[in-house]
């Protein structure tokens, strides 16, 4: 298992407890009379404060080490598991906005590459805020919501579990209108996103559309001018599978319909601009190539 599915494999891991510990919670009160219960509440407190001071002393010891301290304390801080116990205690060493500004430089490749961007318009620590606005080619794009959904607000989320509220401008709106999906087409929003490693970046070589699968899904990948893309193996024009057509300069090309579309604009037909593939959020980087794939959240 590679380090991006161990981190994966963590975040699970944290929820699940998190789910699991509310409604024990919730068991015990109801069971318990008002003295026994506020006997729980405060060892809870106690054990959670037993532990912070455990994590601030560690914490302490690392800092008073010179530089091999402070290369333990940012190995801690980019674990997953140790930083939202950083966070909830309020010792992780970066703030609010810089892990934040963080996630977002690591999927803002993933939006250029498709001659998109965003940028912050507010954030705040105290209610826990971040609101975001979408330019260029994502602005206005039927596939942002989902690109916000696995891309964006999986990345703030794995930095700044407590970034409690992510709004982005013109498609907060189209997620709420879209929250009861009326065809099996329309994404379910009740997602987080799953990255799966697929191969290293030299298994797509330019000019070829290349097919695979992850998690169940069939993709498409190609590679113009150096950028590697991800799409779903489906002609929105046609149905057809897009696995058996080319790339014609920088275009992809339907082998039923002969439609053209432009990977570089979020997969927007050249013939119709209402038309658009459906990207997969992607990334290379020191661990290979590794693709988006939504997951339904377990209530």
């Amino acid at each position: 298992m590679g380090r991006a599915e161990n981190q994966v494999a963590d975040r699970r891991k944290l929820r699940e407890l998190s789910e699991r510990l509310e409604p024990l919670l919730e068991e015990v009160r109801s069971m318990a009379s008002p003295p026994v219960w506020e006997r729980v509440e405060e060892i809870v407190r106690s054990v959670v404060q037993l532990y912070g001071e455990g994590l601030k002393r560690i914490d302490d010891i690392a800092a008073a080490d010179g530089a091999a301290g402070e290369r333990l304390r940012s190995q801690l801080a980019a674990d997953d598991l140790v930083s939202s116990l950083l966070i909830l205690h309020g010792l992780h060493p970066k703030d609010f906005e810089t892990r934040v500004r963080e996630a977002l430089e690591r999927v803002r490749p993933y939006l250029g590459s498709h001659g998109g961007d965003l940028e912050i318009t507010d954030l705040s620590a105290e209610t826990g805020l971040v609101r975001l606005r979408m330019k260029g080619s994502c602005d206005g794009c039927p596939s942002s919501l989902l690109t916000v959904k696995l891309a964006v607000e999986g990345a703030i989320r794995e930095s700044a579990p407590d970034a409690l509220k992510i709004e982005v401008e013109g498609v907060t709106d189209l997620a709420a209108s879209a929250a009861a999906p009326s065809s099996p087409r329309e994404p379910s929003l009740n997602l987080e996103p799953t990255w799966v490693s697929i191969a290293d970046q030299n298994g797509f070589p330019a000019s070829l559309l290349t097919c695979t699968e992850a998690m169940g899904s069939r993709i498409v990948l190609c590679r113009v001018e150096g950028q590697l893309y991800a799409y779903r193996d489906s002609c929105p024009a046609c149905g057809s599978a897009m696995g058996g057509g080319n790339v014609t300069g920088s275009l992809l090309v339907c082998p039923s319909c002969d439609r053209n579309y432009d990977p570089r604009l979020a997969g927007r037909s050249t013939e119709s601009g209402g038309l658009y593939l459906e990207p997969v959020p992607l990334l290379e980087d020191q661990d290979g190539v590794r693709v988006a794939i939504a997951s339904p959240l377990m209530n």
